[in-house]
């Protein structure tokens, strides 16, 4: 993986306790940022599978520090904006300044659209899509103030470019995600902030787990037969995803802004 130098930089990363993550904030680190760990910290009544916990914030935290970088762990709900603003706020207390957002929380309960529940569908874009929002908003207002520009990378996935049966309130979001950045990008490009967002096709995670278990039979078959294949052949990693991060990140992506990069082997060829 390219290596940049970050040093003096911070990241506020969400969705930190765990999978892509994790990986995002370890690898910030690894390039010489601190890093903001922001997580809920609890599963939902809305989720079909465990969601990452305090322990796991922690330990996301720790090696941060294992790698010479300062962290600090926040706990936060992203589809609350109370939350989001005091968290944005703790954190330019602690460190003085937030460079890079990596806008990555996300919820993907498994449900077929006939059979979903209003309070499941609402929960889905609370966070896939109103979180993203807020965090880019509060953030970014930081980023505006300070005068000195910054990168937000928002998670959205091959479910906003294409069909995911079982996981259609998700895959609204996820298309969703895709106009955010792309006018967050126009409305931010005056002050020298770029805004992307990158594209995974199923990452090697335990939120891609817990889908896989709770998906199915029936909506395993019909995704099975409707979804794109991952034409390489291997799933992709979540280090993989972290190398597009610090890419859009860093001055060498300085021109790059308002696009979805697919990191899906293949998956949005097909």
């Amino acid at each position: 993986m390219a290596e940049y130098d970050f040093d003096g930089k911070v990241a506020f990363v969400t969705g930190a306790a765990r999978g892509q993550g994790r990986s995002h904030a370890l690898h910030y680190a690894e390039n010489g940022a601190d890093v903001v760990c922001a997580d809920i910290c609890e599963t939902t009544d809305e989720s079909t599978y465990e969601l990452g916990d305090e322990t796991e914030l922690d330990e996301t935290v720790r090696e941060v520090e294992e790698r010479g970088q300062r962290a600090l762990g926040v706990q936060m709900d992203v589809s609350d904006e109370a939350e989001v603003e005091a968290g944005v706020e703790h954190a330019v207390s602690e460190f003085g300044r937030i460079d890079f957002l990596a806008n990555n929380a996300g919820v993907a309960p498994v449900s077929g659209l006939m059979e979903l529940d209003e309070e499941t569908w609402d929960h889905a874009l609370d966070v896939n899509l109103k979180g993203m929002w807020l965090c880019a908003k509060h953030v970014g207002a930081h980023m505006i103030d300070r005068g000195e520009g910054g990168r937000i990378v928002n998670t959205s996935s091959t479910a906003g470019m294409v069909a995911s049966p079982g996981l259609g309130h998700y895959t609204a979001a996820k298309h969703g995600v895709l106009g955010l950045t792309k006018t967050l990008a126009m409305e931010l490009a005056q002050y020298d902030i770029t805004v992307n967002a990158v594209c995974p096709s199923a990452v090697d995670t335990p939120m891609t787990g817990g889908i896989v278990e709770s998906i199915g039979e029936e909506m395993a078959e019909v995704a099975e037969q409707s979804g794109p294949d991952n034409v390489l052949g291997e799933i992709v990693q979540p280090e993989d995803v972290s190398a597009a991060f610090m890419w859009l990140s860093s001055d060498d992506a300085r021109f790059v802004t308002g696009i979805g990069l697919p990191v899906a082997a293949g998956a949005t060829a097909i």
